[in-house]
């Protein structure tokens, strides 16, 4: 969730910021108590769990009503804070008006279809999914084989556009992790990124004037400016401290890898590996590949859950991506300096 400082928002304390920073792009603020705050028309939510209980009241206490399976969709029709557990994630979803989900187990989601572009430059561009999922196929034709999902928010380099069987329009997209694969996708599933959408933010401000904070024990990101907070956001980091096999290393560090979309795949998907198409808007600090990305595989901010990178809702990983330097040229896929924001991981 972006929050930048304005006289609307001074009467918001950190402790009622954070605690409603899980809705993530629905930027409400809610009542301690009272009817579920509505949603905007065609608010949808992608169950991300394998399955998702729906209760009669925003409580595990509550009465199981409706059972969901994963990447179904159901209409968000409100939003509210619910019962003192999970502490961490205290913030309920109503579902199609008649109960109520944990907010962590679902992906706030929209579809929005596209005019597809022709006019793609040589070189390629970026493209974010617009649909709560697209199946990526070898082929430009929906009887082809399905390699991956790709989720909602994810970014992915399209190399070019082509006709299906149909006459319907694919994007070709470089798979950046296993031998620049190419797949294909329903072209108007995807919105290409204007590139002014990639200006950098800040750009007056010095690089020595600009330092991400990481606190692992409150799970927060803060951007400071002169050393003035200018954006702050909950996050999941390392499962496990600095004894553990899943921490995020505490220190100084410094951003100086970028990549707006990253294949992310390590590991037996059976024993904790995992393998992670379209991971947006990713800032390297360390060699051994720990970074602030978004994520779409959960919704569930304030307590250590990752391998070790610092996860986050996709818009603020793009605020940090944007924020950060160094800085990445729309028409490149990657960047690696010598130089970059400072941040400071502490425990």
């Amino acid at each position: 969730m972006t929050k930048r400082k304005d006289s609307s928002e001074e009467a918001l304390s950190r402790r009622d910021f954070l605690k409603l920073s899980g809705i993530g792009m629905l930027g409400a603020v809610l009542p301690e108590t009272g009817a579920p705050r509505s949603m905007p028309s065609g608010q949808q939510g992608r169950v991300i769990n394998p399955s998702i209980q729906v209760f009669d009241i925003p409580s595990y206490n509550g009465k199981p009503i409706r059972l969901y399976w994963k990447d179904a969709l159901l209409g968000i029709t409100g939003v509210t804070i619910g019962d003192l557990l999970p502490e961490h994630n205290r913030v309920w979803y109503e579902i199609n008006g008649i109960g109520y989900a944990h907010s962590g187990s679902i992906q706030p989601v929209r579809t929005i279809l596209n005019e597809p572009r022709a006019d793609l430059p040589a070189q390629g561009a970026l493209a974010e999914v617009t649909v709560p999922f697209t199946d990526a196929h070898t082929g430009a034709n929906r009887a082809e084989d399905v390699a991956y999902r790709y989720y909602y928010e994810t970014t992915h380099w399209v190399s070019g556009v082509l006709k299906g069987r149909e006459d319907d329009l694919w994007y070709r997209i470089v798979d950046d992790k296993w031998d620049e694969r190419e797949y294909f996708v329903p072209a108007r599933h995807l919105r290409i990124v204007p590139k002014d959408e990639l200006n950098p933010i800040s750009p007056d401000v010095p690089l020595r004037a600009k330092r991400l904070e990481v606190d692992i024990r409150a799970q927060t990101v803060t951007a400071y400016e002169w050393e003035m907070p200018v954006f702050t956001t909950r996050a999941a980091t390392g499962a496990e401290f600095s004894n553990g096999k899943f921490y995020t290393p505490t220190g100084r560090h410094m951003t100086f890898h970028k990549r707006p979309s990253r294949h992310m795949a390590r590991g037996n998907l059976a024993a904790n590996g995992f393998d992670l198409p379209g991971v947006p808007w990713v800032c390297y600090f360390t060699e051994s590949g720990v970074a602030f990305h978004g994520t779409y595989w959960h919704n569930d901010y304030g307590r250590p859950r990752s391998h070790g990178c610092i996860n986050l809702t996709a818009q603020s990983a793009k605020w940090i991506y944007r924020w950060t330097l160094p800085y990445v040229p729309p028409e490149e896929q990657r960047l690696y300096e010598n130089f970059g924001t400072i941040l400071d991981v502490t425990a």
